[in-house]
């Protein structure tokens, strides 16, 4: 049998600047993901999970917590900007436009910079800016951020699949024992 390697992220060497990477998925953002989101982070404004007190603030609807429409939007991003990198900082954050919950989100990011670290040599930072937009397709947030990738000679996390072993329930019934 003949295993395939799947999507790695990309590494240092796979960055252009000027290249441009859309999330090949969308994430609809519900009303249960804002109120919990919301309450979770102990947010008490009113207009992120009270209907009635957007409404009095002349919004349709509840608005969709602005840390949740960024952590969407940054995860959406992940698989093809920091898959295998550190946050290193965000800048320039902007929320253009509001979301409501029933909105999709979708990512994209575009390489602005690249450079060696000069304390990391298996490393290189990457410069992307990155705008979040709805289903039709709105700018909901957009930001700069750079991230610390590492270069594929030297990533250290290079299988984490475990290798198969012999089924453990089947072993333990047929032993009698119990762990």
């Amino acid at each position: 049998m003949a295993i395939v390697k799947g999507w790695q992220g990309r590494f240092f060497e796979d960055y252009k600047v000027g290249d441009v990477y859309r999330s090949r998925v969308g994430r609809t953002v519900s009303e249960a993901d804002n109120v919990w989101f919301t309450l979770i982070t102990n947010n008490t404004n009113q207009l992120h999970y009270n209907r009635q007190a957007a409404k009095a603030a002349g919004m349709p609807d509840c608005i969709v917590n602005s840390a949740l429409t960024l952590a969407i939007v940054a995860g959406l991003s992940v698989i093809d900007v920091s898959e295998n990198g550190v946050n290193l900082g965000w800048k320039e954050i902007e929320l253009p436009s509001p979301v409501f919950p029933g909105d999709t989100l979708y990512s994209q990011s575009e390489v602005l910079d690249l450079r060696e670290s000069g304390s990391r040599p298996h490393m290189g930072i990457v410069t992307v800016r990155t705008e979040g937009l709805n289903q039709r397709g709105v700018v909901a947030a957009r930001y700069v951020r750079s991230i610390l990738v590492w270069k594929k000679e030297a990533f250290p996390n290079a299988s984490t699949f475990p290798e198969p072993i012999a089924d453990e329930t089947s072993e333990r019934l047929s032993l009698g024992s119990a762990k």
